[in-house]
């Protein structure tokens, strides 16, 4: 298989429903494990994510978890999903998807160098550029 880049998102609580949100989005496989699911009965921990993975058809992964009650989650900082290429259609489809409920930085539209382009933040907090390539 060889090396691979996949973003892991980090959330408070959250991940569950946002993963869930990112397979009706994307497609795929997911995959959930809650710390109860090892064995941890605390009742504010068992049903948090300890690991979550989607595996879309697109050959897309992404992973996430909660963090643990009482530790902050890391920010975001300067770092934003792309998903890129030239099927329009899948690629407005997510936008759709990733943009409902959230907020829009920058309207998917065409842009000065020639792609289809645009900026949103999801409802659970994911920054995300589409941009679709244009012949």
């Amino acid at each position: 298989m060889g090396s691979r880049l996949n973003p892991y998102l980090a959330f408070d609580g959250q991940a569950r429903a946002a993963m869930e949100h990112y397979k009706k989005v994307l497609g795929g496989e997911l995959k959930i494990m809650a710390f109860g699911d090892l064995g941890q009965d605390d009742p504010a921990l068992k049903d948090r994510v300890m690991h979550a993975m989607l595996e879309t058809p697109s050959g897309f992964t992404l992973m996430a978890s909660d963090t643990p009650p009482g530790t902050s989650t890391r920010g975001a900082g300067n770092v934003s999903i792309s998903l890129s290429g030239d099927d329009e259609g899948d690629l407005r489809r997510y936008w759709a998807g990733l943009s409902d409920g959230g907020s829009v930085q920058m309207p998917l539209e065409k842009q000065v160098w020639g792609d289809v382009f645009g900026m949103c933040t999801d409802r659970f907090g994911v920054e995300w550029m589409v941009n679709i390539a244009q012949s």
